[in-house]
């Protein structure tokens, strides 16, 4: 008895639909792509439980004859390929001929359709690629695509969907995607009965971005636009004054197609290396519209990855480009510092040091020892850095438990001397012929971070209202993202509600972090919880907590001598006193002798 066998045709049409259909986004994605495909001007989806259990996408295009009708939902049926050859010339969304067919194997589908030569239109019911009931019905020119109960036949795949939460915000997510990439297409998206956005084909791109995306998106963006032969780029990237907490907000697309290309996006990013704070990321919307023939689109089943024949010269393009742009525009002076020999560049030093590097007993490492673990922002990952790299002896303090008294003892028996550029507090200890830079900055932040995350583990974190309550404007995803965590929100020290479809109203704020940075502290908040929601990985308070401190404390404000006894007092007393949250020194030392060996006084 052979061990081999060819696999029935429902089980070989369920694998299949598992690639293209993994939850209602996708199936939302599909139907999108085939209205788009079937010339439309003007689409509606509404969905309601995040897709789960209805999805409904409408539009005014070329819509379905009878005998087109009858063999749509069967596999590798396409209006969009002749032959082999087609597959080079792709300029449609759909091409394989997979996704009506896949769609039908695993929901229950209603279509509405009519062609502009027919007097009345069709229904049909579908389920696993047949029409098993098709009749005559009034409607109007256009498709109707209704898909009920996702998964009905699949109850394992089911239970893998997230919640409705969820789901619709991979929904509202890909709907985004298309209705900012297709800007000459009307858009109306509708979800649990309410209309969450509506574009008209009339729209520009800057109009289509403003309505999407907000006005404080649209007004910080600049132009890029570079034509060729065989390609053009254009779109907007952001200035240096606007960026968000993660890449949420980029967009790339190819021939309107919607795609991801790690090397386009970090090529963008290092565009912004020196002119952005660190661990934060540039938006853009970036179209290339390419001759087919010079890519490849059939790499991927959701097709959200592309292959381009002469990358080196798109990349080459884009790369001055952005360079011609962003010097325009900016005006950043270019430092160059000579460097030891041997000595590591600047952006291979560590970007955050973890909280349990300081907090570990160093008494149990070997005085042999010099390596310790590093924890790095933007990699995610873990890796030995040596400690006299760093010139971190102030390391060996940790060995004391008392070691915050001693720095305590040393600080309030050094003199005040001066201030260097509002920001450098120069102390001299006689006692110990040194002279000791604290940076007012990272010390205040010190100080705050361990407030604040003492106020909220005792859940006494205190709250000052806005005489001036402040709208955010985010995406539905991102509000559905603030409802679904007003709990933390909340326990964080921000009164919140709802303002409309799209915005949120900040009522109050946690105390320690005044009125200023309101709209970007918080939003930096939404932005590391959206992050996380989306992804395995749960909400890292700690992280909430440090980026809010970073965002609060101002640097570069002058101090007096009272405000400087009183925020070294308090540095002295923290857990932590040698760094910031984030790993930055909030103190320095220089010896009399080292001093003295840079004026040659001594050899």
């Amino acid at each position: 008895m052979t061990k081999i066998k060819i696999l029935d045709e429902a089980t070989i049409q369920k694998i299949a639909a598992g690639e293209i259909i993994e939850r209602p986004s996708s199936i939302i994605k599909e139907l999108v792509e085939n209205s788009l495909d079937a010339n439309s001007s003007s689409i509606t989806v509404e969905i309601t439980n995040g897709g789960k259990k209805y999805i409904r996408v409408t539009d005014n295009g070329d819509g379905f004859t009878e005998n087109d009708l009858k063999i749509a939902f069967k596999r590798h049926s396409t209006s969009k390929l002749d032959n082999f050859e087609d597959l080079y010339r792709i300029m449609s969304f759909g091409f394989r001929g997979e996704a009506l067919a896949s769609i039908s194997s695993v929901s229950k589908v209603e279509v509405l359709t009519k062609t502009d030569n027919n007097l009345s239109g069709l229904q049909a019911f579908v389920e696993d690629g047949n029409v098993i009931k098709l009749r005559p019905v009034g409607c109007p020119k256009g498709t109707t695509m209704i898909v009920r109960d996702l998964f009905y036949n699949l109850p394992v795949r089911e239970n893998f969907l997230k919640s409705d939460t969820v789901e619709g915000n991979h929904v509202s997510d890909n709907i985004y995607k298309l209705a900012l990439g297709n800007h000459g297409v009307s858009f109306k998206y509708i979800r649990d009965n309410k209309v969450i956005f509506k574009t008209s084909k009339n729209n520009d791109l800057k109009s289509n971005i403003y309505t999407l995306l907000g006005k404080d998106f649209s007004d910080n963006l600049i132009s890029i636009d570079y034509k060729s032969s065989d390609f053009n780029i254009h779109g907007y990237i952001s200035n240096n004054t606007f960026y968000r907490g993660n890449r949420s907000h980029q967009y790339l697309y190819i021939n309107n197609r919607y795609i991801n290309n790690n090397f386009i996006s970090n090529l963008i990013e290092n565009k912004y290396k020196s002119i952005i704070p660190i661990n934060r990321f540039p938006v853009f919307v970036v179209f290339i519209d390419i001759n087919p023939l010079l890519i490849d689109v059939n790499i991927h089943p959701t097709k959200q990855e592309v292959k381009f024949i002469n990358q080196k010269e798109i990349y080459n393009t884009l790369d001055s480009t952005i360079d011609n742009v962003l010097n325009k525009v900016l005006s950043i002076p270019k430092i160059s510092l000579k460097k030891d020999e041997g000595s590591q560049e600047e952006d291979n030093l560590p970007l955050l040091y973890e909280e349990t590097l300081f907090e570990k007993d160093f008494s149990e490492t070997s005085k042999d020892e010099n390596n310790i673990k590093v924890y790095s922002n933007s990699s995610k990952e873990e890796f030995e850095v040596n400690i006299k790299d760093y010139n971190l002896e102030y390391l060996d303090e940790f060995t004391n438990k008392d070691y915050s008294k001693e720095l305590a003892y040393t600080l309030n028996n050094s003199k005040i001397i001066g201030v260097l550029f509002s920001t450098f507090i120069l102390l001299e200890n006689i006692e110990m012929d040194k002279i000791f830079i604290i940076d007012q900055h990272a010390a205040h932040e010190r100080v705050i971070y361990e407030k604040y995350k003492e106020e909220y583990k005792s859940e006494k974190v205190v709250i000052q209202n806005l005489l001036t309550p402040e709208i955010v404007e985010l995406s539905n995803s991102e509000v559905e993202s603030v409802i679904e965590n007003i709990d933390l929100i909340n326990g964080l020290g921000f009164i919140v509600e709802q303002f409309g479809s799209n915005s949120i109203i900040i009522r109050g704020v946690p105390l320690l972090f005044g009125r200023p940075q309101v709209k970007s502290l918080f939003m930096d908040l939404i932005d590391i919880i959206n992050l996380n929601i989306n992804s395995s990985y749960e909400i890292k308070l700690d992280k909430i907590i440090k980026m809010a401190c970073t965002k609060a404390i101002k640097s570069g404000d002058n101090m007096d001598n009272i405000e400087i006894h009183s925020l070294i007092k308090q540095l002295s007393e923290t857990k932590i006193p040698y760094t910031c949250p984030h790993g930055r020194p909030t103190i320095i030392e220089i010896s009399r002798k080292d001093i003295e060996k840079e004026f040659k006084r001594i050899m």
